[in-house]
Parts: C-alpha cells; sequence; structure tokens
C-alpha cells in the first residue's frame, strides 16, 4: 500500500482537460441498456467506441442517494479512450432511480448482488474483453465495489474508488443501537430496517483483500463523511493498492479533482491490459 499527496485544487489538474488529445480520440455511441436479473430491471447507460474488435470495460456504480447520470461524463470520456463504460442506478437506491425496487429493501448486499450481476452481463458482451473488466464506485458506491470484487477476485482487472464508504456498517452500528424502526429517513432516502440488521454484525473491513489487482483510491483530505483514515486503513488490507490523498477535497469530488482522477484511472487501465497482454 501506498500514500501520495496530490495536486490542491486549482493547481495543474485544474488546467489539463483528462486524456488524449481530441484527435486521437474514438469516436463513441451512448445507449440506453437494462439488464433484467430475476423480477428486477436494472437500468443504465453504455458508452462505447466505435472500432472492431473487443474493448476493456469499466463499470460505475454510485453513492448514497444518487444515480448514474453522475458517471455519465466519466463514461464518455472512457469511450472516447477505446474503454466500454456502463453506469447504472442501484435498485432502491435513491429516490430518482430508473432501476425498479423500492429504497425500503435496499441494502449494501442487495447492491452489491445489483453489482454482480451487472458484471457478469458486461464481461458477456461480444464488445468487451473479458479479460479487462474493471469497477469504479463512489461513497456507498464504493464499499460496494469492493465487496463485489472480492466475489469476482479471479475475474476482474482493477478496481477504482472515490471516498469508498468502508465504515457505514460500523458507523450505523454505534448509532442506531437495539431498537432499529421498521423504516428511516436518512439524506432525503427513507431505509427499511434490513439496511441496518444486515449489516449489524459485519464489519467491511474484515471481508477485502482477497482482490489481488491494481486497487486506486481518491481521498479527499477535507471529507467530512468518509475521513481519511479509513481509505488507509481499507488500503492495508490489500496486496497492491494506491491511496491518492486530493487537497482541498471534500466527500464530492470537484470537476478539476475528476479531471485528474480520470487520468489516474485511464493509466492505471492502460498499463494493467499491457502487462496482462505480455
Amino acid at each position: 500500500m501506498s500514500l501520495k499527496d496530490q495536486l490542491p485544487r486549482g493547481g495543474q489538474d485544474q488546467r489539463e482537460k483528462a486524456g488524449l488529445p481530441e484527435e486521437h480520440r474514438y469516436e463513441i455511441k451512448t445507449e440506453e441498456l437494462i439488464i433484467h436479473a430475476g423480477e428486477k430491471e436494472i437500468y443504465g447507460r453504455i458508452a462505447y467506441p466505435v472500432t472492431d474488435g473487443k474493448c476493456p470495460a469499466v463499470i460505475c456504480s454510485h453513492g448514497y442517494n444518487g444515480t448514474h447520470d453522475w458517471y455519465n461524463p466519466q463514461c464518455d470520456m472512457f469511450a472516447q479512450h477505446g474503454i466500454v463504460a456502463y453506469c447504472f442506478d442501484f435498485c432502491g437506491g435513491c429516490t430518482r432511480s430508473r432501476s425498479s425496487g423500492k429504497s425500503t429493501d435496499m441494502t449494501l448486499f442487495t447492491e452489491k448482488h445489483d453489482l454482480l450481476q451487472v458484471i457478469d452481463f458486461i464481461s458477456s458482451m461480444d464488445r468487451v474483453d473479458e479479460h479487462a473488466v474493471f469497477l469504479i464506485g463512489g461513497s456507498q458506491g464504493g464499499i460496494v465495489t469492493a465487496l463485489a470484487a472480492e466475489e469476482r477476485a479471479d475475474q476482474l482487472k482493477g478496481i477504482m474508488l472515490y471516498c469508498p464508504a468502508f465504515g457505514i456498517p460500523d458507523n450505523w452500528r454505534g448509532r442506531l443501537g437495539a431498537d432499529i424502526p421498521e423504516t428511516f429517513d436518512h439524506w432525503g432516502l427513507t431505509l427499511g430496517k434490513a439496511f441496518f440488521t444486515s449489516m449489524k454484525d459485519f464489519s467491511a473491513f474484515d471481508h477485502i483483500g482477497r482482490f489481488k489487482g491494481p486497487v486506486l483510491i481518491f481521498q479527499g483530505d477535507e471529507d467530512s463523511v468518509v475521513p481519511p483514515e479509513s481509505s488507509y486503513r481499507a488500503a492495508q488490507k490489500y496486496e497492491h493498492a494506491e491511496v491518492i490523498l486530493l487537497k482541498g477535497e471534500g466527500h464530492g469530488i470537484s470537476e478539476s479533482g475528476v479531471a485528474f482522477a480520470m487520468n489516474r484511472m485511464l493509466r492505471l487501465i492502460d498499463e494493467t491490459v499491457k502487462r496482462s497482454a505480455v
């Protein structure tokens, strides 16, 4: 595990655009893509380069009460660099979710199941290189991404996380105690009792580390939701993890911070795919 302090907001990452010059980028197409998983419908958007042959793929998982929309610009950028990119709404994961399901049925583990279904579907697509699939997740989507990677450790090539909320189970266990209500409103989303009971005796830090590929964690040093110490602790569980501390960033990464992260993620994907081809 390594730790790097990166440029403060307003530095070089703000003056440079992410990725290749525009004249070297692929033409892309975007489409709605609904994945049917049993009785569930998982709504998402796919972006892909106009090219022959199979491409690497990234799958992006949003945070608590978020949607796939936050990742749309990033997915377009990945596609312009020859990478198939899919972002989706977790079932019951947001008041604005376009996937099926109710928020009162959502838990970390239903979201993990959603992501596993997405991984299997995207990996099987004709245009995707099944041996070059990467995951991206932010906040609650970060912990879900890490947990899903444990179950697909031999299938995935790398995971990249924005301010991953590994401490969710530990934090809630201390807040609610034994008397858990049937529903609980938190940050604009109504949660069901199962959200809390399902992780009563669960700590994410005890269930990560089997994944042996590269892990890249972007962490704001002013994050008041996920303290940097949580990312450091998680990184120590992995063999090949790097924490990139973004100075001046909070839990919501700024546009310049995302541009900086995009460059690092594109580099990780490129280097990992090239190593695998040797």
